[in-house]
């Protein structure tokens, strides 16, 4: 792997796991106040949506690891889609291959894109 490629792939990158949303007026928004609940029209049995750049990358379900909140992933984006959700272009997911294998030369050519904005 390249080294430019290598460095990239270290980078950090926050990820968002989206519980629901909800649209509100602004008065509101300026009335929550400690203690109140926002009802969400999200079923809570359904996957909860995991984000990169406010893009959607995959979906999974809420575990618990430890003390701690996790996710466990049902569905991941092929590596383009995740790739270009850091650039912050929407993009439709396909399926990852069987294999899971990265296509290096791909993949540079789409950290290259990343780069250069």
């Amino acid at each position: 792997m390249s080294t430019k490629l290598d460095s990239i792939l270290k980078l950090e990158v926050p990820i968002i796991v989206r519980i629901g949303q909800k649209k509100l007026k602004v008065k509101d928004i300026t009335d929550i106040c400690p203690g109140m609940i926002i009802e969400l029209s999200k079923p809570a049995d359904e996957e909860l949506d995991l984000l990169v750049s406010n893009v959607p990358i995959g979906q999974g379900m809420a575990v618990k690891v430890g003390e701690n909140f996790g996710i466990s992933i049902s569905f991941i984006g092929d590596v383009r889609a995740r790739i270009e959700a850091m650039g912050g272009e929407p993009t439709i997911a396909a399926t990852q291959s069987e294999s899971g294998e990265i296509d290096e030369d791909e993949a540079a050519a789409l950290a290259e894109q990343f780069l250069a904005g």
